[in-house]
């Protein structure tokens, strides 16, 4: 969808913001373009849809080489958002998002629809925001009112320069998950400028790392960006702990799941203790008749007569089958749990995550021959 080919921005000083940028984002791809003040970053953004024109070099939006187009209708089909997000104070949140499509002779009806949808799809009710001036929005909700007008005309495109950046971070965080739901849902093609590179790792399908004047460092997956950083710049950029950044794009495998042995809230004492007795175990895992987790329950509860749903314990600790690896580790500090349950879309126990299984999963997950040094991770248990 975009591609960027020998690109340079070179100003009059001499100074080189851009350096002969090679960069491609297929269709559907949320780039992520990451690195310290002074990489390049929202330079080589803007010159994407020419609010800074290049010195050198060609850039190809759908295989159309753009670099001596119209600016104008240029960015008509592209989505901007920036971080102070930019609606105009004068006009309402609907006036707001109106604009491009109101630009493109949109008819009233048509861009009344359009609205409310999409304050829907971002989460702000129509009959509550649409009449509302920015003044009298939160910054998270004029956030939202920002990727709204971004989004009105349908662009292939968005473009986006650290969009949560100003705003606190119980916000941001929702923000950033709301996002991330979109994006799965539209499947726009997003060039995404932030410094916090577990922001660029929660969210990007690629991240390219630029240093100093702009010069491309590594392009590459979130899991590859952190377990093989391709050079000693990209390695002190991540972090010295992206063992532990890499859980977050390391998904749940059941295959790695353990599976104690299970027993239902009416099974007696007597039956639970020998279940307990052959698979040597000191617990298990309390499930009703439809797969649903009860709880737990101990080899010191099965005293005497009576059944397991009497002494069974809440399970506080679980996570969805589709959660990551950083859920899980989360869910386990956060209790203070030897293991966390999984449960399928359907609240249906599938197994449980030990730490030390934990480990063995991030560990794989890493090729040997990355070099990542995991051994010395906080999740050696």
């Amino acid at each position: 969808m975009i591609r960027l080919e020998a690109v340079t921005k070179r100003y009059d000083d001499g100074t080189v913001a851009v350096d002969n940028l090679d960069l491609d984002v297929a269709a559907g791809e949320l780039c992520c373009l990451v690195g310290p003040s002074g990489s390049g970053k929202t330079t080589t953004m803007r010159m994407i849809n020419r609010l800074i024109e290049p010195t050198s070099g060609r850039i190809f939006l759908d295989g159309e080489d753009v670099t001596h187009s119209d600016p104008v209708q240029l960015r008509r089909r592209m989505g901007y958002v920036i971080q102070q997000v930019g609606l105009f104070p004068h006009l309402t949140i609907a006036d707001n998002v109106g604009t491009v499509p109101r630009l493109l002779g949109w008819d009233r009806s048509r861009i009344k629809a359009r609205t409310s949808e999409l304050l829907e799809l971002v989460g702000l009710d129509p009959d509550r925001f649409a009449k509302r001036y920015p003044s009298e929005l939160s910054g998270g909700q004029r956030q939202r009112a920002g990727v709204a007008r971004a989004l009105a005309a349908d662009p292939p495109v968005l473009l986006m320069d650290e969009p949560f950046g100003a705003i606190d971070p119980i916000t941001r965080d929702r923000l950033q998950g709301e996002f991330h739901r979109l994006q799965q849902e539209l499947g726009k093609t997003v060039v995404f400028v932030t410094h916090d590179i577990e922001e660029a790792v929660r969210l990007g399908t690629r991240i390219a790392v630029l240093a100093d004047g702009g010069r491309l460092e590594q392009y590459d997956t979130p899991a590859q960006i952190l377990g093989s950083p391709a050079t000693p710049f990209v390695a002190e950029f991540v972090g010295a702990d992206r063992g532990l950044k890499r859980l977050t794009v390391t998904s749940i495998d059941t295959a790695d799941l353990d599976r104690p042995p299970l027993v239902g809230p009416d099974d007696t004492m007597a039956a639970a203790r020998l279940l307990l007795a052959d698979a040597r175990l000191p617990w298990a895992v309390v499930i009703d008749g439809n797969g649903a987790l009860r709880g737990w329950i101990g080899e010191k509860d099965l005293y005497g007569d009576g059944l397991v749903g009497d002494r069974t314990h809440r399970m506080e600790a679980w996570v969805p089958a589709d959660a990551t690896l950083k859920q899980a580790f989360a869910e386990m500090l956060q209790h203070d749990a030897g293991w966390v349950a999984v449960l399928d879309q359907d609240g249906t126990y599938v197994g449980v995550l030990t730490p030390d299984l934990l480990h063995a999963a991030l560990r794989r997950s890493v090729d040997r021959s990355d070099g990542v040094e995991l051994a010395e991770s906080p999740l050696r248990v």
